[in-house]
């Protein structure tokens, strides 16, 4: 029982900590705080944009699993799926000649793994039967 608990913590505490990462680093880049847009390179404003609401939505997520809410679980389910149609988005503008960054690519389909990853790792602790 208290190692479940021990494992909900650490899962939150991952998942708060890319959260505010994420606020943070998206936040820098649109408002440009600290002179992080110019070292961004050819950055995709709707990518950031949506990386900024997903670190909202991964607070909001984790709040909800600490409280043991199933909802988190599809709060995390529906954030994947709103990064893959962004990343579909940013495949449509790179192949009509839009500038952009290579990591971008490797960003967002870490990002996309990790909601998934995090989104499971949820679903099997709130439904762990006591």
């Amino acid at each position: 029982m208290k190692k479940n608990k021990i494992l909900k913590y650490v899962i939150a505490i991952v998942l708060i900590a890319f959260a505010l990462l994420t606020v943070f680093m998206s936040s820098s880049v649109l408002f440009d705080w600290f002179g992080i847009s110019a070292k961004e390179g050819d950055y995709v404003p709707f990518i950031v944009k949506t990386n900024l609401t997903m670190g909202v939505i991964y607070l909001i997520a984790a709040y909800g699993f600490i409280k043991s809410k199933k909802w988190a679980f599809w709060l995390m389910l529906s954030a994947a799926l709103f990064l893959f149609f962004a990343f579909f988005a940013f495949y449509i503008h790179i192949h009509t000649g839009g500038l952009y960054e290579n990591r971008t690519i490797e960003a967002m389909t870490f990002r996309i793994l990790f909601t998934i990853l995090f989104a499971g790792l949820i679903y099997i602790i709130t439904n762990k039967k006591p």
